[in-house]
């Protein structure tokens, strides 16, 4: 009989591990460009460091991936988690004697995302090794729901720390970074490909994550229509109504509220997962996702009240969330044991590379249409991949191994290098 997640040690070890290593990553991600808007004054250099981060993450997202399926996973978490400490330690020394140059500041922010990129296909390998295929829908909702649920009190606490000293918020990031690595530490199970990628620098290794999404059909029309197109749209859709509700700047109220409603619905979502089978009913929940968001889109066309804009938006990225978390464990449980980090990078790297977009599109429909038009055309970008998803014959097949792989090969194996209190 499999071990509940309740009583799966290394599962729970891991949980902690991210809630210790996000909590610290949130702070400083607010405290960051604070620090540096008060020492120079400065709001682009204090932007910089933002697109330092994201510039850094899209870059080495798919190298990542090549070395998390090269190196044992949890040593080579261990070895990320060690790298972060040095360069927070730095920073955390310089600031609490008063002297934390920009150089610095944007080498600690580089560091942390270029670490990320490599840490984070690691843990999905890990996580894979450490919890059977029947479990990892509810192992990945919970996953999110403490990822969530630190995103909204992060920025909080980070925030009131910084107005207490500058230097708090990076002392909390330190003592939580060495937390997570004490519990990765602890974790007995091993993660390694049983054949292992090739060079990091090899164009065919550094592609074979989105080779291998390619050729499953049902994997590739997701990811480029859920995954990038309503990604993109959303992002658009909640900037618009951020600017609207908030009255062009004037107020900051109605846009706050309902940017809060879109985090709350992602908690909601998260904590709601577990109980909906997600990974059951992901063809099901994508497509209501995305219908909902375009009715969403149409709606606020004529609202004029933050209190429902705000409710109909958590509304989409509660969805939204369930349906991620269904698409990602059907992705985990699909993928090769040898590919699951290039193959998880791949995935990310497709979600993620339009999303500073999002707002920048949002923002120019909103200055040259208005905002009733701009949430027309958005509104039927969202309908265009609502009606793919929703007709698309891939979809509808669902995840199947790709030509010419056998079937058993797509599923996951737990041979002795991936049970738990396995040395």
């Amino acid at each position: 009989m499999a071990t509940s997640l309740r009583s799966n040690r290394d599962f729970r070890l891991l949980w902690m591990s991210g809630l210790f290593a996000v909590l610290g990553s949130q702070m400083s991600a607010l405290a960051l460009p604070l620090l540096i808007l008060k020492e120079t004054g400065s709001a682009v250099q204090a932007g910089a460091v933002g697109t330092v981060s994201v510039c850094a993450v899209l870059i080495t997202m798919l190298p990542g991936g090549v070395v998390a399926d090269r190196v044992e996973r949890r040593r080579l978490m261990r070895l990320c988690d060690g790298g972060s400490l040095l360069a927070v330690t730095a920073l955390t020394v310089a600031v609490w004697n008063g002297s934390a140059p920009m150089a610095l500041v944007l080498l600690v922010a580089t560091a942390g995302a270029v670490l990320n990129s490599v840490y984070a296909p690691a843990a999905f390998g890990l996580l894979r090794a450490v919890v059977p295929p029947d479990q990892m829908g509810t192992a990945t909702a919970r996953l999110q729901a403490r990822t969530s649920t630190v995103r909204l009190v992060g920025p909080l606490v980070g925030g009131a720390l910084f107005g207490v000293h500058e230097a708090l918020p990076f002392t909390a990031q330190f003592l939580g970074l060495l937390l997570s690595t004490v519990c990765v530490a602890l974790v007995r199970t091993r993660s390694e490909a049983r054949t292992k990628a090739g060079s990091v620098f090899s164009r065919r290794e550094l592609t074979a994550g989105l080779s291998f999404l390619w050729r499953l059909p049902y994997l590739r029309t997701v990811l480029l229509v859920f995954g990038l197109g309503m990604n993109f749209a959303f992002g658009a859709l909640t900037f618009t109504a951020l600017a609207v509700f908030s009255e062009g700047g004037r107020s900051g109220l109605g846009g706050g509220f309902v940017i809060t409603c879109v985090s709350a619905g992602a908690l909601a979502g998260a904590l709601l997962a577990p109980r909906l089978a997600p990974d059951r009913h992901v063809r099901s929940l994508i497509v209501i996702t995305c219908w909902s968001c375009v009715s969403t889109a149409a709606a606020l066309a004529w609202v004029s009240s933050p209190l429902l804009a705000g409710l109909l938006c958590a509304l989409c990225m509660g969805l939204s969330t369930v349906a991620s978390i269904g698409f990602l464990s059907t992705l985990l449980i699909v993928t090769p044991e040898d590919r699951v980090g290039r193959v998880q990078s791949a995935a990310s790297f497709l979600s993620s590379v339009v999303q500073p977009f999002g707002p920048l599109a949002g923002g120019a429909l909103l200055t040259a249409l208005g905002a009733s038009t701009a949430f027309g055309l958005i509104g039927c970008v969202l309908a265009v991949s609502a009606a793919v998803v929703t007709l698309a014959p891939s979809v509808r097949a669902g995840a199947l191994p790709p030509p010419g792989r056998p079937a058993e090969e797509a599923r996951p194996a737990h041979d002795t290098a991936g049970r738990p209190g396995t040395p």
